[in-house]
């Protein structure tokens, strides 16, 4: 038999040794309960009112052929503006977005300073880039919303092919109303004044816009 002692220190390290194991075992439910997900395509859930562009989930995305190799894309970060909507009046809907020009980035840390200079986007001068609405066509779901974009001191008349993705109380934060679209459309960068490396550097430019606001 072991003395006394022993058994009292060997219940003390088993004691140890265990409560890390149960612990785990008790909070392993907890940390093994799947995250539900806050929004659902149900355009029913859209309230009237102004959305704020939540700039942390919102992404600015282009591609272009680069030398007829391959398609080369980057995109823009930071976005700001309002969007303003009434789901019983949607055709009246408003939407303004601003650009910061300096957040443009790509794979490549020498380009996207390249891409800043006088032969691109020329941020310095032109510092931002916008997209203000001036009419709306929306059926169901998706939309056609046009309007004018302002890129390297140029405006040219857009329209944005809209698809609505979803909309849901943020479990986060102040749990406001958030919603999200998608949009994509295509613009020549000739057009706004940036005709450096064409044909070889593709022309046409491809958008695609991840768009995501918070209800104020």
């Amino acid at each position: 038999m072991l003395p006394i002692g022993l058994l009292v220190m060997e219940t003390i390290t088993m004691r140890r040794l265990l409560l890390p194991i149960a612990l785990a075992s008790l909070a392993a439910p907890l940390l093994a309960q799947p995250m539900p997900i806050p929004g659902t395509a149900d355009v029913t859930r859209v309230q009237a009112g102004t959305y704020k562009v939540d700039s942390a989930h919102t992404q600015v995305n282009w591609k272009l052929n680069h030398l007829g190799f391959s398609h080369f894309s980057g995109s823009f970060a930071d976005a700001t503006g309002t969007l303003v909507l009434d789901p019983r009046r949607p055709n009246a809907t408003r939407l303004s977005i601003t650009i910061p020009i300096d957040r443009v980035v790509t794979t490549s840390g020498a380009l996207d300073t390249h891409l800043k200079n006088a032969d691109f986007f020329d941020a310095a001068k032109y510092p931002t880039a916008t997209f203000v609405s001036t009419r709306v066509q929306a059926t169901g779901p998706r939309a056609r919303i046009a309007g004018n974009l302002t890129l390297h001191g140029v405006t040219r008349p857009v329209v944005l092919d809209a698809r609505f993705v979803g909309a849901g109380n943020n479990p986060r934060g102040n749990k406001a109303l958030n919603i999200g679209f998608e949009a994509t459309t295509r613009v020549s960068r000739s057009a706004f004044g940036m005709s450096y490396g064409v044909p070889a550097v593709g022309d046409a430019v491809d958008l695609q816009i991840n768009a995501a606001f918070e209800k104020q």
